[in-house]
């Protein structure tokens, strides 16, 4: 193992948030809790964000995942394997229309009542992901959310998304963008992407990405784990967060921005402890960390150990 350079461990540090659930990789519940489980003791669990779970499935979490969850051992000695760290954080994906909100919200209550108890398996849900397809929704699910859950909205970014993005500004809220799926038509554009991120960045709402950023850099990659799959092009998550980056600390112009998300050469990419570059333009680890503290929070991956293993190759961790 290569130690990461300290640029490198700032900009990746918590930014892969689990979602073995989903495409392509479509675990059950109990090989997913696993695979989480497993990264979170691993040597690269200085990565791994949160879980990811379906509102419809929370009891299926507990059911497979209660007893790898931190807490103490009770009678029966279930817990005797069970990790001693801090509890599991989840984030509940609202997979209901959103006027189901009040039953979804009554559903992590529950959860988050059951696993507060250390006998029960320690874990909490602190964020929500939903999607929205009016403007006038964001304002409405903002009225029925406490103020301990933490809400990514998902919107349509193929047309001008401003507006969804303005809805956010000055809420404690972030937005989501879909950055792929297992069909080529998944894929936003790139000047799509690069739109999302300015207009997170002149509004300053958050985001986190999610599908189709598997590998490190963006290049040609099959589309699901199916033996003769198609391939298609997949944006990488340093292209990715690397741009959020620029475009929040510099004000990188779109023609710049785009050339970055795109680039599928890895060599251009540099890490050292006190810098990151992209061809030759740097930023410093502390902008880095005050970007990834307030702008670019995370990715779903239904891989962790993909991103890990590709990194690998690249030589950098």
């Amino acid at each position: 193992m290569n130690a990461p350079a300290g640029s490198l461990r700032t900009l990746l540090s918590g930014l892969v948030d689990y979602a073995g659930l989903f495409p392509p990789a479509r675990l059950g519940m109990a090989a997913a809790a696993e695979a989480y489980n497993r990264a979170r003791v691993g040597e690269h669990e200085w990565m791994l964000g949160r879980f990811i779970c379906p509102v419809s499935r929370l009891e299926e979490l507990t059911q497979h995942a209660s007893a790898l969850m931190p807490g103490t051992a009770g009678t029966s000695g279930y817990r005797e394997h069970a990790d001693s760290g801090e509890p599991w954080r989840i984030s509940a994906l609202v997979d209901t229309d959103i006027k189901g909100m009040e039953k979804a919200l009554d559903m992590i209550d529950s959860f988050n009542a059951r696993h507060a108890s250390e006998d029960a398996g320690q874990a909490v849900i602190d964020v929500v992901e939903l999607k929205v397809s009016e403007v006038n929704e964001i304002d409405w699910v903002l009225d029925q959310l406490p103020e301990e859950i933490y809400p990514f909205f998902e919107f349509p970014v193929s047309a001008d998304c401003r507006g969804f993005v303005a809805a956010l500004s000055g809420e404690q809220a972030a937005a989501k963008i879909r950055t792929g799926g297992v069909v080529p038509g998944a894929f936003p554009t790139p000047q799509e992407v690069i739109a999302f991120l300015n207009a997170c960045d002149a509004a300053d709402v958050p985001f986190k990405a999610t599908a189709g950023l598997h590998h490190p850099v963006r290049g040609a990659y099959r589309l699901t784990y199916e033996k003769d799959c198609a391939s298609a092009p997949m944006y990488g998550f340093l292209n990715v967060f690397m741009a959020a980056c620029f475009i929040r600390i510099k004000g990188a112009n779109d023609a710049e921005a785009i050339r970055l998300l795109t680039d599928e050469d890895g060599a251009s990419f540099k890490f050292l402890d006190d810098v990151a570059s992209w061809a030759g333009h740097g930023l410093e680890t502390a902008q880095i960390a005050a970007v990834r503290e307030s702008f670019a929070l995370s990715f779903g991956s239904c891989s962790f150990d993909e991103p890990v293993e590709d990194l690998r190759k690249m030589g950098v961790v």
